[in-house]
């Protein structure tokens, strides 16, 4: 049987590896896309359809003659289609972008890895309760199941205080079926 803390290695190697392959495939695709533009929204003018243009440009040069291009309008008509034009210069940081995505496939991961570790565990450390019975008889398990010592009941062990406050809660969801049971019973 693993132990956590193997499963915990294990876990930080898989993000070290995967953060070390991300960064060598951003950087072989580096050149793909840039973290600045230049959009330039121009809305329809005469004849002519509206027409999203993107560029990579400086901040200087983001205006509606650097960055629409090829110009749909002759050279007479470039001054006025330029005016309609709305040019906005963008910039994001792909570095934080890949980081947060990687943050946040680490966490889900970790929560997977955890998920599957109770499932593995969960039925090795679990007592088969044979006070439980079905719905049907729950009046029957309620006058048959024996009264826990409050002090027996305090476990020493983290497990045991797991264990303890879920027969609580499997009590407390006992007692509101009965209840929800007997009202359902009444309006009928």
């Amino acid at each position: 049987m693993t132990s956590i803390r193997e499963i915990s290695w294990t876990f930080v190697v898989a993000v070290v590896v995967s953060l070390f392959l991300l960064d060598v495939f951003g950087f072989a695709q580096a050149k793909n896309f840039e973290d600045v533009r230049c959009k330039c929204i121009c809305p329809p003018y005469r004849n002519i359809s509206g027409h999203i243009y993107n560029r990579n440009v400086s901040q200087k040069d983001c205006n509606c003659l650097h960055v629409v291009e090829p110009m749909p309008v002759p050279g007479s008509d470039v001054e006025a289609y330029c005016l309609l034009c709305e040019c906005k210069y963008e910039e994001r940081s792909s570095n934080t972008i890949k980081v947060t995505i990687i943050i946040y496939l680490s966490v889900v991961g970790a929560l997977l890895l955890y998920m599957l570790f109770l499932l593995l565990v969960d039925p090795l450390i679990r007592k088969h309760d044979t006070y439980t019975q079905p719905l049907h008889n729950e009046e029957d398990s309620e006058e048959m199941r024996p009264q826990v010592d409050p002090n027996q009941a305090r476990g020493n062990t983290v497990l045991e205080r797991v264990e303890g406050a879920q027969q609580r809660w499997k009590k407390q969801v006992q007692e509101q079926r009965k209840t929800v049971f007997d009202r359902h019973k009444m309006l009928s």
